[in-house]
């Protein structure tokens, strides 16, 4: 059976950077691009993040494209100082790792989501980990990509948990509503992989480790990448067990949906100044209609997930 096709859609901090390893390691999934976003940091430095990645794990063949530098509501970007305690200055946990030998495709990244939906229709799956700017930005400029791509994984938004921003808004969500409102709206085949499940599932320093017993360069620079983030989640009370691997659950369910237990919802996110800013709530106008277009993840089965995150990261890092 052909590989389906995968794009990434990428703010590139730390998770995102154990995003892009799961998405290169699983067998049943042709990674053909990474399209760039601001969020843990600003546009360009997501974007180089990614190329620096992609080189670390022996991968200089997938392209890397800019998406848009802000949200749709705004025209600018400030990365916010929660961020980097979080990923670090540089998104990537302060790793400094060699500039990149390639540059960034001079396509936007806009362009191609449009050309790949054109081109794979149901074998694509897009897997945004970020805001959802770039992908309001292809369903605006393109409307008929909404019928034609397989399916959208998601990562953002707190539908049976509180929000980790405010009480009801989730981190990527929280950075352009309206371009969530416009993306949950729409016809996409959707799946909400959102913070009701990811802070289930957990990596410490006992997984880590593991890596760093390879002895190799990208297992190194991995364990690294990701302790500075387990000792900001230890350090800012956010978890002291571990951190949550947010963006590779949303890269693994793309894949296996059976990870998770989904309720099938037509859902919105309030966009409007106030205190429910960023929510995702079910649709009350649509409780009524078939076929919700959203299945919203709310159980996973950590321990199964776990296992092959770990087999998929720990056997590409052996041979780089």
């Amino acid at each position: 059976m052909a590989k389906r096709k995968m794009i990434l859609d990428l703010d590139t901090g730390v998770d995102d950077a154990l995003a892009i390893a799961y998405a290169l390691a699983d067998p049943e999934v042709d990674l053909i691009g990474i399209v760039s976003s601001y969020g843990n940091n600003l546009l360009d430095v997501c974007a180089e993040n990614s190329l620096k990645l992609l080189e670390l794990l022996g991968h200089t063949d997938i392209p890397v494209f800019k998406g848009l530098p802000h949200s749709c509501t705004t025209d600018h970007f400030d990365v916010m100082q929660v961020s980097k305690d979080i990923h670090g200055n540089n998104g990537i946990g302060e790793v400094q790792l060699p500039a990149p030998s390639r540059s960034i495709e001079e396509e936007s990244g806009v362009d191609f989501y449009i050309d790949a939906a054109h081109k794979y229709g149901k074998d694509l799956i897009i897997i945004p980990t970020g805001p959802m700017t770039n992908l309001a930005a292809a369903l605006k400029k393109a409307p008929e990509i909404a019928h034609l791509i397989g399916n959208v994984t998601f990562m953002g938004g707190a539908l049976t948990v509180e929000g980790n921003v405010t009480p009801v808004a989730e981190a990527n969500i929280n950075q352009d509503p309206k371009a969530a409102n416009k993306v949950l709206t729409s016809d996409l085949p959707l799946t909400m992989v959102g913070l009701d499940v990811t802070l289930r599932t957990l990596l410490t320093k006992k997984e880590t480790q593991q890596w760093r017993d390879l002895g190799t360069k990208a297992g190194k620079a991995y364990a690294d990448i990701t302790d500075f983030y387990i000792d900001a989640y230890y350090n800012l009370d956010i978890d002291k067990n571990g951190c949550a691997i947010h963006d590779p659950l949303a890269v693994g369910v793309g894949i296996d949906p059976s990870f998770v237990t989904t309720l099938s919802l037509f859902v919105k996110c309030v966009y409007e100044e106030g205190p429910y800013y960023a929510r995702i709530i079910g649709d009350n106008s649509k409780l009524n209609d078939p076929n919700p277009n959203v299945k919203v993840a709310i159980n996973v089965d950590k321990e199964r997930y776990l296992k092959v995150f770990m087999d998929h990261l720990t056997n590409l890092f052996k041979e780089h």
